[in-house]
């Protein structure tokens, strides 16, 4: 994916009507953090991002205001095995960008030995869902050479965010990950 332009863009879902709800494969579960979980987080993001070195000070930066809320919106997929091949936090901006409060898809992670498995759409489901409990949209940050990672979020409801689409910086970028993943939804937010 490297291939693809470097650019910075956000995803936005407007409502959190008729929401997926896709199963785990076969062998996985879902489980809530708990205490200790930190290190988890570390490592799974130390195995997987490709882009930049994550450390226990992106945690602390992200959620070291709400500890206590990571049970209720932060999930581990583990295998039968019991090992945590994944994460995803259901988090919140309170005004994001000026436009009030928002749900958060955030710091999504799959283990690079389970990923292509059909993970990451059933985690964005359920965080998606937990989500819809406190906020009626969400949204989410993310960077086009993770095409594979747009996908899913294109096939969980996602489009990018009409407001950073002024630029032809966000377009051509918009346009490069098209050109990879021909997906339905995305051709028609383009073509629009």
């Amino acid at each position: 994916m490297t291939d693809l332009p470097d650019v910075d863009v956000h995803m936005i879902r407007p409502t959190l009507d008729a929401l997926p709800d896709w199963p785990l494969p076969d062998g996985y579960n879902l489980r809530a953090y708990q205490e200790g979980d930190r290190q988890r987080w570390v490592d799974l993001h130390l195995d997987a991002e490709p882009f930049f070195q994550v450390n226990a000070e992106h945690f602390m930066e992200s959620f070291g205001d709400h500890l206590a809320l990571l049970p209720d919106r932060m999930f581990f997929v583990q295998s039968s095995a019991g090992e945590d091949v994944g994460s995803i936090t259901a988090w919140w901006q309170d005004d994001w960008r000026g436009r009030g409060a928002w749900g958060q898809i955030h710091w999504v992670v799959v283990a690079k030995a389970h990923q292509r498995r059909g993970l990451s759409k059933p985690m964005t489901a359920y965080a998606l869902r937990r989500i819809a409990r406190d906020h009626p949209r969400a949204m989410l940050d993310t960077n086009t050479r993770r095409a594979w990672a747009i996908k899913s979020y294109l096939d969980c409801g996602f489009l990018p965010d009409p407001a950073e689409c002024t630029s032809e910086e966000y377009l051509q970028g918009w346009r490069s990950v098209q050109s990879l993943l021909h997906h339905p939804a995305l051709e028609r937010w383009l073509t629009a």
